[in-house]
């Protein structure tokens, strides 16, 4: 039975070629972007899941309240993670660690920049690295260590053997290779080329471990199975408050887990409010919509040709075949088209992956030798084949063998509706991708168009070191003989940075219940005049002596203050400063949130960042040629290494340019599925309308008019869809653009454009398929009835 009704479905394929290759085309492409997509999914689910403690770590964080708001750390005090150990017995490791850093290893002749972390103990304890060389329980016991991965000891090393050789950090300290990892997988959260341990010995760790105020490490516990969680974060709480007591007015910690890490990363006053699940959820809907586009096209060309293949079913009936056999005989002839088009979209996918894994950088892979890819395959092909097999199977399978024998069927209402409906629901998502497509494209342009405060063009960044600290007033002056180089400055963290945040300092007539928290910058003279920043208020520095005790504030902190003339005022933060300058606002930060208050304290000697303007009539390679003589003249145990800022800038718009181009994409595939599937409609449309067009033609029909006629009905569902369409758009992209503080408003109009838009795609393709039908000699047709 099963081969026969394989063969009967593989020669009805063969028999109706065009069909059969539209249908063909649309669930190919359908299946090979629900197979991309699905990829991309599965890759952001599997985020750190490769570490066995996988379900027992958590990352300690605190909910502080300042501003009239809460605000999400991560930063901890050093002391908390010993001390969490040592008080609470839930908890069976405690790991402090920096943030990623990025360093200068040195070995020889080779000088690279690579990303690391410096960490405590049982680092490679709690978390589940591979080792090549060397072993977890030996490999940080020793301050002056260096683990690296196996891509950066090959760097240095080739394939000589690298333990116990001497790499150079920063041409400052030497630290002895004693183990090698596996390179980092792409899906984990931490990312580094190297891990140092902190040196217990050090005057900078033994300062830090006494201080319960400064917050700049993150903190990461493994809790026993079963914990109670809620009564953990009260213990942490209770820890934290007693060794400072000040805290308890602003922070609430909590403990957050590695399961959430990548998925769920967003917070905003003090909630989860998701992060990189909602473009998981998004891609999974448009994936499921391609798909079910692709299946609609199947439905709809079906019940379409149903007079066709009418007189097949009544002879099948009427020699004894019964509804059950029919759908099952259908049902194949779906199943095997879905076959066919999966096996096309493997190949598909296989050619398409590498330009898909550099659009959404990653290193997704498609593995046909693990079960786990047939057993999705087969779930794919049979709900494909179900789906889109579904209503013919039912409807052509419930034809009167005698109406259809007799020649007095007709395909009536009953296939008409629900083909209009599915018609509908395609148009509808149509207008929702491409809506959806403008809007987050609006929203990123509205961000990037916004005043940052500073000019990020001609200006670039290198990283600060000992020796450039040391000679920087040579350096300097250097750099402005050479004619390309406007203004040169230092600071601590680059322009396009935050790395450091504090309750806001002290002054006169500060309200007592006022908590505000401010980010901090310190910088050299030419501070505002190297970034291009306005001077609102007052002066600059001016590298007089008095500048030890002079800060400037931004217009953020002075509104946030409440003070209209701060210039002269005394502020205390740990020492007493004297404001003498307000800078216009400054967007450091995400320029998707509200600008911070900051202040900027005088203090050369900490710098971490050299900004230096081009002037703007220089070729910026002619000037880079000659700071690069200088920097190597005078730096030259470090390689020279720089950014534009303008780049580095743009960098805080990949995640949601990356959304822009995925959705543009599929969304594009997905209208064109609609287009073939509209076309094939058209198609069958007019064939079945051939004589009535053939009269119209002779009773002096246009083309104009005929055109019309056909498109008019089609017209008509596409101002269904719209009105269906608007208000879904509407919620489901007001609901995304709620996420951001900084966002754009959604305008009517755009709903408008973009109707007009589907309305002159429908147009063109109903009128391409329409014209050979109207130009053609109404004789012909009419000759045939």
């Amino acid at each position: 039975m099963i081969r026969n009704y394989f063969k009967i479905a593989w020669r009805n394929l063969f028999r109706n070629k065009g069909f059969s290759l539209t249908n063909l085309l649309g669930l190919t492409i359908g299946i090979t972007c629900t197979i991309l997509i699905f990829l991309w999914v599965q890759d952001e689910h599997t985020y750190d899941k490769f570490h066995a403690n996988y379900n027992s770590i958590y990352k300690v964080m605190a909910n502080r309240d300042f501003n009239n708001q809460k605000f999400t750390d991560e930063n901890m005090v050093l002391p908390l993670a010993p001390t969490l150990q040592e008080k609470i017995p839930q908890i069976k490791k405690a790991v402090v660690t920096t943030h990623r850093q990025e360093h200068i290893l040195t070995y020889g002749d080779a000088k690279l920049k690579k990303q690391g972390y410096t960490v405590s103990e049982h680092f490679f304890d709690m978390f589940s690295w591979k080792f090549v060389e060397g072993n977890a329980s030996t490999a940080i016991t020793d301050p002056s260590s260096i683990v690296l991965t196996r891509s950066t000891a090959r760097a240095f090393f080739g394939n000589d053997d690298p333990i116990n050789k001497t790499i150079r950090i920063d041409n400052d300290r030497n630290a002895n290779v004693t183990a090698v990892v596996e390179d980092v997988p792409g899906n984990s959260t931490f990312q580094f080329d190297y891990v140092t341990p902190f040196n217990p010995s050090s005057e900078n760790f033994k300062r830090a471990m006494t201080d319960w105020q400064n917050s700049s490490w993150t903190v990461l516990i493994q809790v026993n199975l079963g914990t109670n969680m809620p009564g953990l974060e009260r213990n942490i709480n209770e820890i934290k408050k007693a060794r400072d007591p000040d805290d308890k007015k602003i922070s609430t910690y909590f403990t957050f887990p590695m399961n959430k890490w990548r998925l769920y990363s967003d917070f905003k006053d003090g909630k989860n409010t998701g992060g990189m699940i909602e473009y998981v959820r998004l891609f999974t809907i448009i994936a499921i919509i391609i798909l079910l586009i692709a299946c609609v096209n199947f439905m709809n060309l079906s019940t379409a040709r149903a007079e066709k293949r009418a007189k097949e079913v009544g002879v099948r009936k009427t020699l004894g075949s019964g509804k059950k056999q029919l759908i099952l005989q259908f049902f194949f002839e779906s199943l095997i088209l879905a076959f066919v088009a999966f096996i096309l979209s493997i190949g598909a996918v296989y050619l398409l992956l590498p330009s898909f894994n550099t659009l959404v950088d990653k290193h997704l892979t498609i593995s046909v030798q693990q079960p786990t890819f047939w057993v999705g395959a087969l779930i794919l092909i049979t709900c494909t084949g179900i789906i889109a097999g579904s209503y013919p199977a039912l409807y052509l399978s419930s034809f009167n063998p005698i109406k259809v024998l007799k020649g007095t069927f007709l395909a009536g209402k009953s296939a008409a509706i629900p083909r209009r409906i599915l018609v509908v629901a395609q148009f509808t998502t149509s207008i929702l991708l491409i809506s959806a497509t403008i809007i987050i494209y609006q929203q990123i342009q509205h961000t990037r168009n916004r005043d940052i405060g500073y000019d990020p063009n001609n200006l670039i960044m290198l990283s600060a070191t000992s020796d450039t600290q040391k000679k920087f007033a040579v350096i300097k002056q250097e750099l402005l003989n050479t004619g390309f180089i406007s203004s040169v400055t230092r600071t601590m963290s680059p322009i396009t940075d935050i790395w450091w945040r504090s309750p806001a300092p002290d002054w006169s007539g500060k309200p007592v219940n006022m908590n505000i928290i401010f980010s901090g910058e310190t910088a050299d003279i030419d501070f505002t005049k190297t970034m291009g920043i306005k001077m609102l208020q007052g002066a600059d520095f001016s590298g007089t002596p008095s500048d030890s005790a002079a800060m400037l504030l931004n217009k953020a902190a002075v509104d946030a203050i409440g003070l209209k003339n701060p210039v002269g005022m005394q502020m205390r933060y740990q020492r007493t400063f004297t404001v003498i300058g307000v800078t216009d606002n400054v967007i450091m930060g995400s320029p998707f949130e509200p600008v911070e208050p900051m202040m900027v304290f005088f203090e050369p000697n900490g710098a971490n960042s050299i900004s230096i303007r081009l002037n703007k009539a220089v070729q910026p390679q002619k000037a880079l040629s000659s700071i690069e003589t200088i920097f190597k003249k005078y730096n030259p145990a470090y390689p020279f290494e720089y950014q534009f800022v303008d780049q580095e800038f743009g960098k805080k718009f990949l995640t949601e340019e990356l959304i822009s181009k995925i959705t543009n994409i599929f969304a594009g595939l997905a209208i064109f599925i609609c287009c073939i599937g509209l076309a094939g409609l058209a198609s069958f449309t007019i064939e079945k309308r051939v004589r009535e067009i053939g009269i119209r033609k002779v009773l002096g029909a246009t083309i104009q008019q005929l055109l019309l006629l056909i498109s008019k009905e089609f017209l008509k569902l596409v101002m269904i869809a719209f009105v269906i369409a608007v208000p879904i758009t509407w919620w489901f992209m007001n609901n995304w653009l709620d996420k951001y503080t900084y966002r754009i408003h959604i305008s009517i109009w755009l709903f408008g454009a973009v109707g007009i838009l589907i309305m002159l795609l429908t147009l063109m393709v109903v009128s391409l398929n329409t014209m050979k039908a109207a130009v053609a000699n109404p004789v012909k047709s009419l000759r045939t009835e």
